[in-house]
């Protein structure tokens, strides 16, 4: 068994859970998941462990502001929201951890959190592995996000997400609210992440149904040192849709940018 640890931290104001899963060797770079936008450190499952197994190093998770069992959110979220968590609060939580060379491993509204740490501070991270990421508004996005909202109000939805966050309805809003405001359809950061370094692993599915290639193909375009990989038979969760072959690239990669 994996050594792990958990803890309740204090980041930008704001109590937030973590989890630590150290590695057997104590050596090597610390992966840092970021989690979807419905999602939490608990609804990785199994995947974690199975990455620090299969790469040896050490992973870090944690559930933002309004998640999980980190503190409920309080307030409606605004357009910079993502920003706000890839520029002010991941740097407080690799500080709070003495991580400073982090391989970033995003999922959703985690990639594009991941995207724009990396943009932020090039020097930082080794690599960065994006799960369906989001750089651009498109319409298949509204109509999923209006496609959950339905379901949360009159399907099972609520019923799913409710033993994994404290306050579930506070959690679904705060990010159904800010997809669907008007004021965020032009939400667009592709001019902002010409500014990565590192090299960057972007995985798909096919049949994501909140996002099209297009969003690869601009991550792809402005930032050149980017590997694509696009899964067959999967939606938006690749890492539970396609779990080893996701996971055995992403140890290929880490490798890659370990060595």
């Amino acid at each position: 068994m994996l050594n792990t640890a958990t803890s309740t931290i204090p980041i930008a104001g704001r109590l937030l859970e973590t989890l630590f899963i150290e590695s057997r060797t104590n050596e090597g770079a610390t992966i840092v998941m970021l989690h979807s936008g419905l999602g939490s450190m608990n609804l990785w499952h199994k995947f974690p462990s199975k990455l620090a197994e299969a790469t040896g190093c050490s992973v870090l998770l944690y559930s933002r502001y309004g998640y999980g069992r980190s503190e409920v959110l309080r307030e409606k979220r605004d357009k910079f929201y993502l920003h706000h968590e890839g520029y002010e609060v991941l740097p407080k939580v690799l500080e709070q951890f003495k991580i400073t060379r982090p391989i970033l491993f995003g999922h959703s509204d985690g990639a594009t959190i991941a995207l724009l740490y990396a943009a932020k501070y090039p020097a930082k991270p080794l690599g960065v592995i994006l799960e369906a990421p989001h750089v651009f508004v498109e319409e298949i996005t509204i109509e999923g996000i209006l496609e959950a909202k339905d379901d949360f109000k009159n399907g099972d939805l609520g019923k799913k997400l409710q033993p994994h966050h404290t306050d579930a309805e506070k959690t679904f809003w705060g990010w159904n609210d800010i997809w669907l405001d008007a004021s965020f359809r032009d939400w667009n950061i592709e001019g902002e992440i010409r500014t990565i370094r590192c090299p960057i692993l972007a995985i798909q599915g096919e049949d994501d149904q909140y996002g099209t290639l297009a969003q690869l193909d601009a991550i792809k375009a402005v930032t050149p040192n980017t590997e694509l990989l696009v899964l067959s038979n999967c939606r938006h969760s690749p890492h539970s849709d396609q779990a080893e072959a996701v996971l055995a690239k992403s140890a290929e990669f880490i490798k890659s940018v370990t060595t």
